[in-house]
């Protein structure tokens, strides 16, 4: 399955131009051949917007849900992207993955909320593991902060994910997540990470972009600069399937051992 990142900021605080940018890089990946389009985190509304973060946030079949349903279907792929939750009172940090013909398959509710303005704005999600089955493989989300407890990844690996999603919003300095973790969390769990950054600079935050496709073999698949672009690289089940033939890591486990991690 070909998927396509979009590394972009859109422009915060306008959720119509941020459609306007999705709909535009949509075109792009379907022209490319992709048949999945991933997003940063926040991308419908901007991630450094402070309170207007409950202002703009929506329900998960909201307007904006039926605007990407409408421009998934238009171009023929499916369409994952970062969004504001409102659940009655409560905010959430999330990512919905909505198919080509306009279904919403998985919401998913960040769990680990980073620094002060994520745990001032947002409640965290409760539920670990979302996953949907797209064009044949099973796709799990998760935002950000998430991939970086190993524990996260590995009940995906445990519960068959075969590729993660994980819009994210990764700031300067800590851009060796995306150089280095997340390709070694692709390697040890034996799966595709496709991790998805904003860029450039927003209020307090300076985004270092480098959104990667990281396969089971370790190696970025695709990798985008520190500028606004859209990636393209390819997930292929045959590969996974002979990667995860040859790694022991999962099959050699002992969970007997493990107890004290819980």
């Amino acid at each position: 399955m070909r998927t396509a990142l979009l590394q972009s900021s859109g422009r915060p605080g306008s959720t119509a131009e941020n459609l306007k940018v999705l709909d535009e890089a949509a075109g792009r990946a379907a022209a490319a051949g992709a048949g999945l389009l991933v997003t940063s985190e926040l991308f419908l509304t901007g991630y450094a917007i402070g309170d207007d973060v409950g202002v703009l946030a929506e329900p998960a079949d909201g307007d904006s849900a039926d605007a990407v349903a409408e421009i998934a279907g238009r171009h023929g792929l499916a369409v994952a992207y970062g969004y504001p939750e409102r659940d009655g009172e409560r905010v959430f940090n999330s990512v919905q993955l909505i198919s080509a013909d306009g279904t919403r398959l998985a919401n998913y509710r960040k769990t680990h909320l980073f620094g002060c303005f994520e745990r001032d704005h947002f409640t965290p999600g409760e539920r670990p593991v979302v996953q949907a089955r797209l064009d044949g493989v099973t796709v799990g989300l998760m935002i950000c902060y998430d991939v970086e407890f190993p524990e996260n990844v590995r009940a995906h690996a445990l519960a068959g994910t075969d590729l993660l999603l994980v819009p994210t919003a990764q700031m300067h300095p800590f851009q060796f997540v995306a150089e280095s973790v997340v390709p070694v969390r692709a390697f040890e769990n034996q799966m595709y990470v496709a991790y998805v950054n904003r860029v450039g600079r927003e209020g307090e935050f300076e985004f270092v972009g480098l959104s990667t496709l990281a396969g089971p073999d370790g190696t970025a698949r695709a990798r985008a600069g520190r500028s606004a672009e859209l990636v393209v690289g390819d997930v292929d089940p045959v590969l996974l399937a002979a990667s995860r033939e040859h790694n022991p890591y999962l099959r050699d486990r002992r969970p007997g051992l493990y107890g004290s991690l819980v």
